[in-house]
This record gives structure tokens, C-alpha cells and sequence, in this order.
């Protein structure tokens, strides 16, 4: 005896599609729904405005709540940014985002994109997260120009 599935292939379809869909859709095409809703009620049985004032209220939570991740990105960041800083004058090892192993002083820090890069002393930059081992500057070798030999 086979068992029927609780939901079919074609509901979960229809279920991921209707999430992307709602994730897609930005406030303004919600609100332009309502208003289009509210046009065209039955003037003798109208909506619900309980109802309507509940999906408002939603709507304006959804967006205090994307303000809020938006700043705690930029904060995320700047944290970033301001632990990185320290790190100049120092001597790094970590991987490029070409996932190549290098090392070197720190001279600089930049942001690139939603990414600090630190920069080191021989043109190598890393991603803050990918430093591997942070270490007192190490000193570049001298040459041997200059020195007399006797």
C-alpha cells in the first residue's frame, strides 16, 4: 500500500514560488495593491479595515526591520574598518581572494565594497576576514650597497 504524500510536488512549487514572489515585491507594489483593492470594493460591503490597518502595520514592520539589518551592516563595517586600522604596522600572513597564501606589513587599509582589504607592503591585499596570523612588523632585509669591505 503506497502512501499519499502530505503535500504534492506541485503544492511546494506553488508555495516556493508565492515566497519568492512576496520577497520580490517592494513596499511601494504592496501598497499600490491596497489602494487598487480599496478602488474597486463593493461600496455597500467594504473591506475589512481592521484588516487593512493589520497588513499596514506589517508592512511598516518589514521595513523598520530592513532599515535595521541595512544599519547593522554598516556597523558591522565599521567595526571592521576601525579593527583593521590597528593593524597597520603589522606583520600579517592570510590568503588573497585568489586564495593565494601571502605575507607582509601592513601599510594601508581600504574598503572595497561591502569588504575591508588590508594592503601590505608588497602589493598583495588581503580580505580582513582571510588574515591568518597577525605579528610585530618584520623588518625588510638590507642590501649590501653602501657597506666597505676593507
Amino acid at each position: 500500500m503506497t502512501q499519499i504524500p502530505a503535500t504534492s510536488p506541485v503544492d511546494s512549487a506553488l508555495q516556493s514560488t508565492s515566497v519568492n514572489r512576496f520577497s520580490d515585491m517592494s513596499s511601494e507594489d504592496f501598497i499600490r495593491i491596497i489602494f487598487t483593492e480599496l478602488a474597486n470594493q463593493d461600496p455597500l460591503a467594504p473591506n475589512d479595515s481592521g484588516a487593512l490597518l493589520q497588513q499596514i502595520s506589517s508592512i511598516r514592520s518589514i521595513e523598520s526591520d530592513m532599515q535595521l539589518i541595512e544599519q547593522l551592516k554598516s556597523l558591522v563595517t565599521e567595526n571592521q574598518l576601525a579593527a583593521a586600522s590597528n593593524l597597520i604596522g603589522k606583520h600579517v600572513t592570510g590568503l588573497t581572494i585568489n586564495s593565494d597564501a601571502v605575507e607582509g606589513n601592513v601599510v594601508s587599509i581600504s574598503r572595497e565594497g561591502e569588504t575591508i582589504a588590508i594592503k601590505l607592503d608588497n602589493g598583495y591585499s588581503i580580505p580582513f576576514e582571510s588574515i591568518d596570523t597577525i605579528s610585530a612588523a618584520v623588518p625588510k632585509p638590507t642590501t649590501g650597497v653602501g657597506t666597505n669591505a676593507g
